[in-house]
């Protein structure tokens, strides 16, 4: 039995790849191999910082919460440790959300927090 050389599975792979490289530079966009190899790459980094992202954002909004903080007169920590001693379930996202667009609601929550800590 002869082998296929030009088959349409091989042309379909080899379409597939170069339809995820347009736009790339160079030859990457229109060679095969070194499109596979750009291809392969992207779809690693967009696999990896797809995860990397949700701790980019909780940096994000713990440094949102840190400075609206000390603007109250309380560390973060101090913060966090009077949020849940006073059993307020908010997650960070909401809190700084809360900060930046409802101040006085956030200054309520710092106020919670603080009686809590006895300060």
């Amino acid at each position: 039995m002869s082998r296929a050389v030009d088959g349409s599975k091989r042309k379909n792979h080899r379409k597939k790849i170069l339809k995820l490289a347009r736009g790339y530079w160079g030859r990457r966009h229109s060679n095969y191999k070194t499109a596979k190899d750009a291809v392969t790459k992207a779809l690693f980094y967009a696999y990896r910082d797809r995860k990397d992202r949700k701790g980019d954002f909780r940096q994000l909004w713990i440094t949102r919460l840190n400075a609206a903080c000390r603007a109250e007169g309380l560390s973060y920590s101090r913060f966090i440790a009077g949020l849940v001693k006073a059993g307020v379930t908010l997650n960070r996202k909401a809190l700084a959300n809360m900060a930046v667009e409802d101040q006085a609601a956030f200054r309520a929550v710092v106020a919670q927090a603080k009686t809590a800590l006895g300060a």
